[in-house]
């Protein structure tokens, strides 16, 4: 494995982890928990399969309203169908999902100076300051 391919596996897994989270921090009000099955398979899809799609997409060529959206329509529409959201989990949970993205790639650029997942803007890797 190519030092490239290790580290998309690295930002799976930890925005796997951070999406998890924030379910877990939505969700933990709730008389009745989601089933961990259900977490799991929302999980996969929307973090996964949302990031192997836009990777394999864009290095298809293909325009970049389509990986960016479709990734974003499944994190924004999946997990409130998926798990019926409250109005306050669903203000919660768009507000962290809204953050999320950007918070990951900021630190990813700002403490291991991974730079190609934060297209939009540059953060310097902390030794450059």
């Amino acid at each position: 494995m190519d030092v490239a391919s290790a580290q998309f596996v690295v930002f799976i897994v930890v925005s796997l982890a951070v999406f998890v989270g924030i379910l877990a921090l939505v969700m933990r009000k709730r008389a009745t928990p989601a089933s961990r099955p259900l977490v799991a398979v929302v999980s996969v899809v929307v973090v996964v399969v949302g990031m192997l799609f836009a990777k394999f997409t864009q290095n298809a060529g293909w325009p970049w309203w389509i990986y960016y959206t479709v990734p974003a329509g499944a994190t924004l529409l999946l997990p409130p169908l998926a798990f019926r959201f409250s109005r306050s989990e669903l203000l919660l949970y768009l507000c962290l999902a809204f953050a999320s993205s950007p918070v990951i790639h900021v630190l990813f650029s700002f403490l291991f100076n991974w730079h190609e997942y934060l297209p939009f803007f540059y953060v310097p890797w902390w030794r450059d300051l």
